[in-house]
């Protein structure tokens, strides 16, 4: 089953190309967060399709509308970077219909901390042009998703990624987690799952191999770059880095 129109490209800004991925590759599902941590990003770079969980409820402690940063001179002095969100529905509330509550504020805020941790890294500018989507996308829809997955396909845009972007509430999909995610990836026509570290806790196969789908446990390593990939934000290690220093080390990320 070749993927329609439920889909979209991102549009690569990176001065190199990777191939466009082949009808039936790798497949992440995983919930927007709002500049995602390293080892997140590298698990959708490794996909060829990635799917915005987005019909999930919405979690207040998880990265949905914050992520963690840190300087570049001092990892261990690290900070929430949130955006205030009111959830209409409550507790029950799908992170598509989370609301943020003030997105004029959590915007300047955004970008004026995001200067104050790494405009004096050489990388720099290269961020600070990669904010513009971001930063129009509080103005532009009234929801913290649209924001959160709007930075991670920024970053993901920088790195030269090709791949495309579903989301979940576009897809036919039946109940039970694991059945779900299955039926999702089958529903764009993957033939493997990258599964997280977390995920490999509680997924079932059966529902993924009745799908013909294989599943692979995606691990990244954890030193250099990847020391604190699992807690800090990505843009850290970007601006450590760099865009092609970063997505060499993504491309040799254990799968």
């Amino acid at each position: 089953m070749s993927p329609t129109d439920l889909s979209s490209k991102t549009a690569s800004t990176a001065a190199y190309s990777t191939p466009e991925p082949p009808p039936g590759g790798l497949c992440a599902i995983h919930q927007p967060n709002f500049f995602p941590r390293l080892s997140t990003l590298a698990k959708l770079f490794a996909a060829d399709y990635w799917i915005v969980l987005d019909d999930v409820q919405f979690a207040r402690r998880d990265y949905q509308h914050r992520a963690r940063l840190a300087p570049l001179d001092n990892p261990a002095d690290r900070r929430w970077l949130s955006i205030p969100t009111h959830l209409p529905q409550g507790r029950n509330t799908l992170i598509r219909d989370a609301v943020m509550a003030e997105p004029t504020r959590s915007r300047q805020r955004s970008a004026r901390v995001l200067q104050q941790h790494y405009g004096a890294s050489p990388h720099w500018p290269t961020l600070q042009q990669a904010l513009v989507p971001i930063l129009n996308a509080f103005t532009t829809s009234d929801r913290t998703a649209a924001v959160a997955e709007a930075s991670t396909r920024a970053l993901l845009d920088l790195l030269g990624w090709k791949g495309r972007v579903f989301r979940s509430s576009g897809l036919p999909a039946r109940q039970g987690r694991s059945q779900r995610l299955a039926d999702l990836a089958a529903a764009i026509g993957a033939q493997t799952y990258l599964c997280g570290t977390g995920g490999m806790h509680y997924l079932h196969p059966a529902p993924f191999a009745a799908h013909g789908i294989t599943v692979i446990p995606f691990t990244t390593p954890d030193t250099g770059v990847w020391e604190s990939g699992r807690t800090i934000s990505a843009v850290r290690a970007l601006m450590q880095v760099g865009r092609h220093r970063l997505a060499s080390e993504l491309r040799m990320a254990t799968i």
